[in-house]
This record gives structure tokens, sequence and C-alpha cells, in this order.
């Protein structure tokens, strides 16, 4: 019998890296990803948090964070976990060892949505109260 499939959520860094630096994805990651099986979501969260990193110089997009993040929207296998009241809500089931709060509302989104976060945050992997899955 065949492996289920996942469904992850990106966070904004396996995001940008699988688009921009692939190589910084573990081998266990990019096998992921690269199953049709798997869905891959992302959250309005990682918009915001690109938008961010791109204005503060941390982040450099060809064309600017708005071309690069509208391309990558347009993927159609890529779906959309929706900022609701719901997942601020579930803020209040999230225990995390820090106040980050993207980092909040990706893994309050995280278990609304039923989905595995797949990140390479350390802090995440250490949270409670939702699926997580290491870049490793």
């Amino acid at each position: 019998m065949g492996r289920a499939s996942l469904n992850l959520l990106l966070d904004t860094h396996i995001w940008v890296w699988s688009g921009l630096q692939p190589r910084k994805l573990s081998r266990r990651v990019t096998k992921l990803l690269s199953d049709p099986r798997n869905e891959q979501w992302i959250s309005p969260i990682s918009v915001w948090e690109i938008f961010t990193l791109a204005k503060k110089g941390r982040l450099r997009l060809d064309g600017g964070p708005s071309a690069w993040i509208s391309a990558g929207l347009e993927n159609p296998d890529l779906k959309h976990a929706a900022l609701t009241h719901i997942v601020a809500l579930a803020i209040g089931e999230i225990t995390l060892p820090h106040s980050d709060p993207a980092d909040i509302l990706l893994a309050a989104t995280a278990r609304v949505y039923d989905l595995t976060l797949l990140t390479a945050d350390e802090n995440l992997m250490k949270g409670r109260g939702y699926k997580v899955l290491a870049n490793e």
C-alpha cells in the first residue's frame, strides 16, 4: 500500500527557497514538494512577510516582490489558506517559544486547515497545537 498524501502549508522561507534557492531544501522536502499527491498551501501571512523582508532589504526578488508573489500565486497547484476569524481564534490553541505574530498565524492556519507546516524554523518545530515537518 502506498504512502498517504500530505497537505503542506509552506512556511514563507520554504516557499521562497523552492522558487529561488532550491538547494536549501532537504532531499526529503524536495521530494515531498515534487510529489503530485501532496497539496501545497500558502497563507497571506507569507505574502506580507515577503513584502516586509524586501522592504527591509533582507530579500531581493527580480522584478520586485509584487511580481514575484503574483507569479508564484498563479501556480494552479498552489492552494490558498485564507486568513479568517477562525484562524485568529485558533491562536489561543497554539504554543510557541516566542511571540512572532507571523509564526503564530502560520501555526494557527496549519491547525485550522489541518495542514502540516513545512519549515526550517526551530521555534516553529518546538511549537504545539499543530502539525509540523522540518526541512531536514
